[in-house]
């Protein structure tokens, strides 16, 4: 142990007397003490034969060799003209920086949040289901027998006869019901599936639905939410709205609702089909029938349901012609999109 600290200290003696210009003997100089097979090398080499009691005492002398051939090594670079090896002094830092390419939201994603975000405010909590669904909670829990008429409107996927791929988010309302108390009030974003394609339909799109139960809902609570929904996300409170009667098996009276978008351009005329008036999503008080299947009075509770196809607002917000476009993750395409973040 002595004969090795006599080494160190003789080694450290040399480095501090090492003084040259000549890049020559800096290269030598750091092959020598620094290098693979050099002296520090074979030092720490060694440090496993130290006894355990003395493996400190070697260790910090050990170290003081090696930071002082470094901070030597560094000092004859620097005076001789040297480059450094430190990669930090070989930086321009008056050089501009590269961009960098900041992603963006997909424009599903950007309305679906901005959806969420208002009817949170109403008082809206976020629900999620299967995507794979039962016969029951996609269809006979929201009062589709088997064989109900509006099976077919739906073009189902079927794995086998109870097993499916959801056709609305209206099934994540009845698994609501089932696992909660009224009242209540829920939103269910998702993926659903039809047998569609084309232009204007994808087999796979996204539906925002949503449900409030409660005791004394009525229809006017209904048009108000939806009315002060559609001003807020349009960013206009002169924006026209109808509720138009409709059907759906599980809501009862039901509507579409219409919105005035005008007929300022070629494009207006084609989307409105020349009315001015466009159908952004259906609504309806719940079948009495519906909540009897999830267990709750409809006697003592009431509640209304709407739901929105995710695309179909975009199509229109953002003047897309095709659907699937929104699926084709072209860069060109979603770049657009960047500023609306």
């Amino acid at each position: 142990m002595e004969q090795l600290i006599d080494q160190i200290q003789a080694h450290l003696a040399e480095v501090e007397a090492f003084q040259s210009n000549d890049p020559t003997e800096i290269e030598n100089f750091r092959i020598k003490f620094l290098g693979k097979k050099g002296i520090l090398t074979g030092l720490f080499a060694s440090f496993k034969e130290v006894p355990n009691d003395q493996k400190k005492a070697f260790g910090q002398q050990l170290n003081a060799l090696k930071i002082a051939a470094t901070n030597k090594l560094e000092e004859s670079k620097k005076s001789s003209g040297t480059k450094s090896s430190n990669p930090a002094s070989t930086i321009d830092f008056s050089r501009p920086g590269q961009p960098i390419d900041v992603g963006s939201l997909h424009p599903i994603s950007i309305l679906r949040n901005r959806v969420i975000d208002i009817f949170s405010q109403l008082g809206f909590s976020l629900s999620a289901g299967p995507e794979i669904e039962d016969d029951w909670h996609n269809f006979e829990a929201l009062n589709i027998p088997s064989h109900h008429p509006a099976r077919a409107m739906h073009d189902t996927f079927y794995f086998d006869s109870n097993h499916l791929l959801r056709t609305h988010t209206s099934s994540v309302q009845i698994h609501a019901m089932e696992k909660s108390t009224a009242p209540l009030r829920v939103l269910a974003p998702g993926r659903v599936y039809r047998c569609d394609s084309d232009p204007t339909h994808s087999p796979m799109f996204h539906q925002i639905e949503g449900l409030c139960v409660d005791k004394e809902i009525n229809f006017r609570n209904l048009k108000w939410v939806l009315n002060d929904f559609i001003h807020k996300f349009f960013d206009s409170n002169n924006i026209k709205t109808r509720f138009s009667p409709s059907y759906f098996p599980f809501t009862e009276p039901s509507a579409e609702v219409d919105i005035y978008w005008g007929l300022e351009t070629e494009v207006d005329y084609r989307i409105t089909k020349g009315t001015g008036w466009l159908e952004i999503m259906g609504c309806g008080m719940v079948d009495p029938n519906v909540l009897k299947n999830c267990g709750i009075d409809p006697e003592e509770y009431s509640g209304f349901a709407f739901g929105m196809g995710i695309e179909r607002i975009a199509m229109l917000l953002y003047q897309v012609g095709d659907i699937r476009l929104f699926f084709e993750n072209d860069m060109r395409f979603l770049e657009q999109f960047k500023s609306t973040l």
